[in-house]
């Protein structure tokens, strides 16, 4: 079945190839023929356009069992919805360890559900991977030793923006939009960072949403009426299409830079008009599907054959989540692979802390993953990149969180 998918047929095959069985010591979740794991995704609620990635893993690992497995293992992946709602993410998660007896939990979406399951996972030793939000707290590897994040840190990403707002408009008057969690406040913190004693001169107005608003009117129309001219709109995807759709509206023409987790073409822009986008700024570390510089890349084609066999009604032209989770996927299969198997608790969190300069089919040229006990951080790289109507066109060098 695995035959047109050229990175199951070279890649994979050495990562599933068997090596005989060995049962390891505190290995709950895995037996001689199934290593389970779990996750809790917002497949309804206001942050539902990330359900994609979910439905992305749960056909990878299919992909995946399809080819054998781990050493013979089938991946059984338990994904529950929690509507982004941090107490049904408690939950569903207590369920997965207590009763489904899931080896670890894989690719959590958001920032406050995985906040809300952070300590019961780590008091329990159990390994929180790849986590899927950039908040910066999740790199804490001295207080969460059990907790790795996987996408760039948010805060590094507003240091990016601040940086080249104090380069090409020095005089700015910025108006930060963000939503009131730590999600939003990491961008708070990235301008304040970069900015120093400047940020009360140069941040004319902030304004907060909640995740249960209904819309973000009144806020918008107030950053407007302070004078800003350049806007930075810390928000998911539901509000960030609700914030361009009224800054188009209101005749607005700041420069506008838009939170990388909310640049999805399908998601966000073509709801709100393509052309009402055109200039937003935002920041990226993979590559951009629609992007005819990579017609023909060979990442993306292993990515695309997937696709084609395993999400056929997906569109593959607006890649953004479904590539996150193929992403996402072949990491958590490099690091079993590295487990051998000893698929202790212990071992995976080791192992997952272990990654060395690893190239993933949806990350941008130059850009790898490298972690260690110390560094939490898989991802430490961005590109600026503008919307031109049709396409995001990256702009600039590759930035290292070191540069920021």
């Amino acid at each position: 079945m695995l035959g047109k998918i050229s990175f199951a047929a070279a890649a994979l095959v050495a990562l599933t190839g068997a090596s005989g069985i060995a049962m390891a010591e505190n290995a709950p979740g895995v037996t001689a023929t199934e290593i389970r794991i779990g996750q809790t995704i917002p497949y309804t609620g206001p942050a539902s356009a990330y359900g994609v990635v979910g439905r992305t893993d749960a056909a990878f690992f299919k992909m995946i069992n399809d080819g054998g497995g781990i050493n013979g293992r089938k991946i059984v992946l338990l994904s529950e919805d929690d509507g982004y709602n941090p107490a049904k993410a408690v939950e569903a998660t207590r369920k997965m360890v207590e009763q489904d007896h899931v080896a670890f939990i894989f690719n959590t979406l958001g920032t406050a559900s995985n906040t809300a399951i952070q300590k019961y996972l780590n008091d329990k030793k159990i390994p929180q991977l790849f986590i899927n939000s950039g908040a910066d707290k999740f790199a804490n590897y001295k207080e969460f030793p059990w907790t790795i994040g996987y996408q760039a840190s948010y805060r590094t990403e507003a240091q990016i923006y601040a940086k080249y707002i104090r380069k090409v408009r020095p005089d700015a008057k910025i108006a930060i939009l963000y939503q009131n969690d730590d999600f939003g406040k990491d961008y708070i913190a990235g301008f304040k960072d970069v900015l120093g004693a400047r940020y009360r001169d140069m941040v004319v107005r902030e304004a907060s949403y909640e995740s249960s608003d209904p819309t973000l009117d009144s806020q918008v129309i107030t950053l407007q009426a302070s004078g800003a001219d350049t806007l930075i709109t810390a928000a998911t995807p539901r509000f960030a299409e609700q914030t361009i759709r009224k800054v188009h509206s209101l005749g607005w023409k700041p420069m506008h830079f838009l939170s990388q987790v909310s640049t999805s073409v399908s998601a966000v822009l073509e709801p709100v008009g393509l052309e009402k986008s055109v200039g937003i700024i935002s920041a990226e570390f993979q590559k951009d599907a629609g992007d005819p510089a990579f017609k023909s890349d060979p990442g993306l084609n292993q990515w695309r054959d997937f696709m084609r066999q395993y999400m056929p009604d997906a569109d593959p032209t607006d890649g953004t989540f479904y590539i996150a989770g193929f992403d996402a996927g072949v990491m958590l299969v490099h690091v079993l692979k590295q487990c051998g198997n000893d698929l202790s608790r212990e071992n995976i969190m080791r192992q997952a802390a272990n990654l060395k300069s690893l190239e993933l089919p949806g990350l941008l040229p130059g850009i790898r993953i490298n972690t260690g006990p110390a560094n939490y951080r898989p991802l430490r790289q961005l590109q600026l990149m503008s919307w031109d109507g049709h396409s995001w066109v990256r702009f600039g060098e590759i930035v290292d969180d070191a540069q920021s």
